[in-house]
């Protein structure tokens, strides 16, 4: 597993870390058996980054690495939590003193830490972004020792491009994939210049990228891939990228041929986010031990090929990116 250095701060990282949102729910059932395995497979193929957020499983997902560390009792992954969601409404004067110190002292508690690695604002109201007095607030909290660093989750570029005129964000999290390639067209090159981690989100477009799902497929009552596909629970841009369903899978077909032997799709479509020098980490979900271990191989496969790169960019520019390019 290669490592990439994580901004400004001390750590270096495992280029493919672990998303631990499908492990605390939205994502069909998932015992803790198999979420735990997956927690340990994942540190076992030398992932050193785990993304959860308060919110999976209402701190079911903070839970179950807690445990896992704790039963471990080797060396720490660097652990991101996010904050902000558990608002009733997106509304920025959420965004309390009172209410950020209860966050991250739950955050706190579920992960079994005095100090959270690091703490991401969990994809809130642009508005959030023209007010400094917000990010006040975290610098509190890291002079208080209550978290180590912090960030912020997006879901359009532009919200990445204000939020890091902040001197003291680190990290920006951002969905970035092979039907979502808007960020490299200038985000990318700004958050290098400022040393500023990128982590890489929905990676696998909810599972659409791995080329497994099929017109006939289905998805269970509490998958968002089921209920949020037009964003009736939250930004649609987080259930397969935004793009129509059939749109999708009609793209899948032209991006199989282009994977390399022996890698399976999904493998493929980590390693072209890997092409990316801005990106830090990507942070693909496992529902158990298997995907785990798949997903850590991306790491392993050789570069892609430059008329492979060109294509899998014809693709999206023929398919997808109507669909997509300027909303997010």
């Amino acid at each position: 597993m290669k490592s990439r250095q994580f901004g400004r701060t001390p750590w270096a990282v495992s280029e493919i870390g672990f998303g631990a949102w499908a492990i605390g729910g939205a994502w069909g059932d998932v015992s803790e058996r198999d979420a735990k395995g997956a927690v340990h497979a994942a540190l076992d193929a030398g992932m050193t980054f785990i993304d959860t957020a308060d919110v999976y499983g209402d701190g079911r997902s903070e839970r179950i690495i807690r445990d896992v560390l704790n039963e471990r009792g080797a060396a720490r992954p660097m652990v991101a939590t996010k904050a902000g969601r558990r608002l009733p409404k997106q509304v920025v004067g959420g965004y309390t003193r009172e209410n950020l110190d209860n966050w991250i002292d739950r955050s706190r508690a579920n992960l079994g830490v005095d100090t959270l690695d690091l703490v991401q604002l969990h994809c809130p109201p642009w508005e959030l972004y023209y007010r400094p007095d917000i990010f006040e607030i975290l610098e509190s909290l890291v002079a208080k020792g209550r978290i180590r660093h912090y960030g912020v989750s997006v879901e359009k570029v532009e919200e990445g491009l204000k939020a890091i005129e902040y001197p003291n964000v680190v990290s920006v999290q951002i969905i970035y994939n092979i039907f979502r390639q808007r960020p490299a067209d200038l985000f990318f090159r700004e958050a290098r210049a400022k040393n500023v981690a990128v982590i890489v989100r929905v990676p696998l477009s909810s599972g659409m990228l791995t080329g497994k799902m099929t017109a006939k497929t289905a998805f269970a009552d509490d998958d968002h891939r089921l209920f949020n596909r037009n964003g009736e629970a939250f930004d649609m841009g987080e259930t397969f990228s935004g793009v129509p369903y059939d749109v999708g899978l009609e793209a899948v077909e032209l991006l199989r041929p282009l994977a390399p032997g022996g890698a399976t799709m999904a493998q493929f479509a980590l390693r072209w986010i890997l092409m990316q020098e801005a990106v830090t980490v990507i942070i693909p979900g496992a529902r158990n031990s298997e995907q785990a271990g798949q997903n850590a191989a991306a790491s392993a496969l050789a570069p892609l090929p430059a008329d492979i790169m060109t294509e899998v960019r014809r693709v999206y520019e023929e398919k997808i990116k109507p669909h997509v390019h300027q909303r997010w």
